[in-house]
């Protein structure tokens, strides 16, 4: 029997009168039915979430106790990561040999960082006493309100947690919207809080179309901050939206890595580093790196090397262990990535493996784009500067460490880069590099305790790491006079300097 899913509203699973389809991008057999939601459930979830948060039982829980709360969903969520990881792989396509320890495990890991550092957290802290007042000083740090969460549908349990993990850990509410193409996990998740006790309202999930119900959230006048893991474009219309209520944001958007191989590199290594780097989650992944910067005196070995081994990548069943590539997540995904292609070709690129859609048993269903590398690329085409969001790599040539740098620099992204050669040179490297994150040697090892986000057009602020929770509390001043009862000193000051 297919599953159903409803919206998650004041603690309460509410549904809708139109429901929509949630279909395997490999098969097209339907995974589950989810309600959709529209402008009025996110009004009906923001009040809700204000109102939790007005009543204070949540806000005013100890840190401690919010985060065993979050600690048991961490553990529950790790108790179901063959069934998750499955149901992901489902759901969007993603292999399971990613789906359990990227989606779902470091998901859980996360939760448990997130829990470890509110224990630590300074809530509160008293500084110097304020000379000639004088004055004690107290900052504390407390909730903001009602957060709006909007998560993607590449990697959607671990984007959700990266915002409402801290947001919660902080005392917030939060309303999330997942993206209609995957909204399954965050809804599990939001299952797992309410079995853990999490109070009726402090965490929302409203499902449906970006528009109107994303758009409405993300401009709603009830709503401090908004947390968003999506498309450069639509993170600045979010940006937009933010100037009506001066409300925080944090954005984390698109990425057209570089991924550079030095000439004193192992290159077998990272010939497979290069592979892993563009083709892992199916090439589905915003930090991936899709541009691979290769000495022009080596490309001839480092193409052949490059083409062998992406050959013997498997595309197909995203369930089955062996299979490195899935599914595209949909149709328009697939065409999209396929006009690309016209395009690169048009201007001059030479496909050098793959290119197009395979055939054959197991593909006459199903979203499919072969891993493709392109070669011939200069930095000038599109399909070198623009997101195309599927398994495919550019290849570009450079003449010096210095030009390599200028190339991965020549972007308007600067989510991801990386570099492979010996460490202390590929260091220099990495550190003249315009990215918020910089592999070398590596790729996608990402942890809870460092930070994710980019520089330029590829967001603001940064989501994981010791200042997640920095990201959802305001700070406020509090000044205590110490002057033991001396005649209104400070006023005094003001009017006579002498005074001093």
């Amino acid at each position: 029997m297919t599953s159903h899913y409803s919206l998650y509203i004041d603690g309460k699973w509410v549904d809708t009168e139109e429901n929509y389809e949630i279909c395997s991008p490999a098969t097209e057999e339907l995974v589950a039915t989810v309600a959709k939601g529209g402008i009025s459930h996110v009004d009906a979830a923001v009040s809700a979430a204000q109102g939790a948060f007005d009543e204070g039982t949540w806000r005013r829980t100890p840190p401690a106790e919010r985060a065993a709360l979050i600690n048991t969903v961490a553990e529950r969520l790790t108790a179901r990561i063959d069934e998750l990881a499955a149901l992901q792989s489902r759901e969007n396509g993603a292999t399971v040999r990613i789906t359990g320890a990227l989606h779902v495990g470091l998901s859980a890991a996360q939760l448990q960082y997130v829990a470890a550092i509110a224990g630590d957290y300074p809530w509160e802290s008293e500084g110097p006493v304020i000379e000639p007042i004088p004055a004690a000083g107290i900052v504390v740090r407390q909730p903001i309100g009602v957060v709006a969460a909007i998560v993607p549908w590449n990697i959607p349990l671990l984007t959700t947690v990266w915002k409402i993990g801290p947001a919660l850990a902080a005392g917030n509410s939060v309303v999330l919207k997942p993206d209609e193409h995957a909204p399954l996990l965050p809804l599990e998740l939001a299952r797992e809080f309410d079995a853990a006790g999490l109070p009726p309202g402090v965490l929302n999930v409203v499902t449906g179309d970006g528009e109107p119900v994303g758009a409405h959230l993300s401009g709603h006048p009830g709503v401090r901050k908004v947390a968003f893991t999506g498309s450069t474009a639509v993170g600045k219309s979010i940006l937009r939206q933010s100037a009506d209520t001066v409300r925080g944001v944090t954005l984390e958007l698109g990425g057209k890595g570089a991924n550079i191989i030095l000439d004193d590199a192992d290159l077998d290594m990272a010939v497979d580093g290069a592979l892993f780097a563009c083709m892992a989650n199916n090439g589905e992944a915003c930090e991936a790196g899709t541009r691979l910067l290769i000495p022009a005196a080596q490309r001839d070995a480092i193409v052949t090397k490059l083409v062998a081994r992406g050959a013997t990548l498997q595309l197909g069943d995203p369930l089955a262990p062996t299979t490195h590539v899935g599914p595209i997540i949909s149709a328009h995904q697939r065409d999209r990535i396929l006009e690309y292609f016209r395009i690169a070709m048009q201007e001059g690129a030479t496909v050098a493996l793959g290119g197009g859609t395979p055939t054959g048993p197991g593909f006459d269903k199903g979203y499919w784009i072969e891993p493709t590398i392109f070669v011939d690329v200069t930095n000038d085409m599109r399909i070198a500067r623009e997101e195309v969001f599927g398994p495919v790599l550019v290849v570009l040539t450079y003449e010096s460490d210095a030009d390599a740098i200028r190339i991965a620099n020549d972007t308007n992204y600067g989510l991801s880069a990386g570099v492979w050669g010996t460490e202390e040179r590929a260091l220099a490297v990495a550190r003249e590099l315009d990215s918020g994150m910089v592999w070398v040697n590596n790729w996608h090892v990402i942890h809870p305790a460092y930070p994710f986000g980019g520089f330029k057009e590829s967001g603001l602020g940064r989501e994981g790491g010791p200042h997640a929770i920095d990201e959802y509390v305001e700070e406020k001043f509090i000044s205590l006079d110490r002057s033991g009862g001396i005649e209104n000193k400070a006023f005094a000051i003001v009017i006579d300097p002498a005074a001093t």
